[in-house]
């Protein structure tokens, strides 16, 4: 992913109860009941209860337990290959970074959001610090090769060109904002050795405050890595960008760039896991 596929950058949601009123008197007078007869309300009570046993009885009757387990069986839908399998992430961590992956197909799409989030975030535009993340997410024999990459993508020319100082560095008053929202992970291909995984991500991309020229703003695209098993970690050998898919956008309004650049600095990001 380069930083300039954003903006024209090269970026790398039964039953209802209804409750009727009655008419009020139009002189003012207090509201009108509804005359009804006793005896065919008494009726109707009976009725309703009658019907309340029926469905209470017909709800809880097959005492054979062999019976609900088969019923259980059928109805039971089967988990789907995108479900969240419930698996805790790694507790472990390069510096800031996730890691100690397990060495599974789930374990390289966690390892593979992971890398996302950290490789597609403000941390990169220093030039060390991107140095550091490289490294640790980077397979050894490609460390030099992705930090070459990434530098030339986050050239000073481009950094001015989104309202940064060269060095990397935020004017004064702004907030910049760079965050990968993974949405979720497809393994195309795994072996025990290697895997090539799909991170579809959201991102935020932009300068937050009143004196940006570069608001921030929102778009997708799907991340594709190439991942090694080292024998401890998955760890990256390439990575490669498309646009999309993108869905159409919803009819929120706009927030204010202090709202969003409130919200950046309020709340944090999280710890991926299939």
């Amino acid at each position: 992913m380069s930083p300039g596929d954003e903006q024209g950058y090269d970026y790398p949601e039964t039953g209802h109860t209804r409750t009727r009123l009655p008419d009020p008197d139009p002189y003012g007078g207090a509201p009108r009941r509804p005359h009804r007869s006793s005896s065919r309300s008494l009726i109707t009570v009976v009725g309703v209860v009658v019907l309340l046993i029926a469905a209470i009885a017909f709800a809880n009757r097959g005492g054979d337990s062999r019976g609900d387990e088969a019923s259980g069986k059928a109805t039971k839908p089967e988990a789907s290959s995108t479900a969240p399998s419930g698996t805790r992430p790694v507790e472990t961590r390069t510096g800031t970074i996730p890691s100690g992956f397990a060495h599974t197909a789930q374990g390289a799409e966690s390892a593979a959001a992971n890398y996302a989030v950290v490789l597609w975030s403000d941390g990169m535009v220093d030039t060390a610090n991107r140095h550091s993340i490289v490294e640790a997410v980077a397979d050894p024999s490609t460390v030099s090769r992705l930090q070459s990459v990434f530098d030339a993508n986050y050239s000073a020319g481009f950094l001015k060109n989104i309202g940064l100082n060269a060095d990397g560095s935020v004017p004064k008053d702004i907030t910049f904002v760079d965050r990968t929202l993974p949405a979720g992970t497809k393994t195309t291909s795994y072996s025990s050795a290697a895997a090539t995984v799909e991170v579809w991500c959201n991102t935020l991309f932009g300068l937050a405050g009143e004196g940006s020229n570069n608001p921030v703003t929102s778009g997708w695209s799907t991340v594709t890595f190439q991942l090694k098993w080292d024998g401890s970690d998955w760890k990256v050998l390439e990575t490669s960008q498309k646009t999309g898919p993108t869905p159409i956008a919803g009819d929120n309004p706009v927030s204010r760039a202090d709202e969003i650049g409130k919200a950046v600095k309020e709340f944090g990001g999280f710890t991926y896991a299939r």
